[in-house]
């Protein structure tokens, strides 16, 4: 896929996610968020919980899994430490690291807390 094509996909990919997230309760809090450290895809939240989402798409959801790189990871974790620095609890704040996986047919499967810091 060109690099404007996959841009475009990973476009559609995190819209379907955040409203997936939307349809179960949580608020969409950014898109795309970005730090010092890196890029957050979609946080949102739901009562006192934040939840950083990681959103891969590909042909299959196993072909997306494949696709997250330790690297992303931890430029994951740096960003969303800096996030949680401007939250009223700080680092001690309630977060959780999803991953979600969009198909090539748009059907998304949350790996729920499949990451940790």
């Amino acid at each position: 896929m060109s690099g404007s094509g996959s841009y475009h996909a990973g476009r559609a990919a995190e819209e379907i996610v955040a409203r997936l997230y939307e349809t179960e309760g949580y608020r969409v809090i950014a898109r795309r968020w970005r730090g010092q450290g890196g890029e957050i895809d979609v946080i949102v939240a739901r009562e006192a919980e934040t939840v950083f989402v990681e959103v891969k798409s590909s042909a299959t959801h196993a072909a997306a899994a494949w696709r997250v790189s330790p690297r992303q990871v931890r430029r994951l974790f740096d960003a969303a430490a800096e996030y949680m620095g401007a939250l009223p609890g700080g680092q001690d704040s309630a977060v959780r690291f999803d991953v979600a996986l969009v198909d090539g047919t748009g059907r998304v499967e949350v790996m729920e807390n499949a990451l940790s810091a």
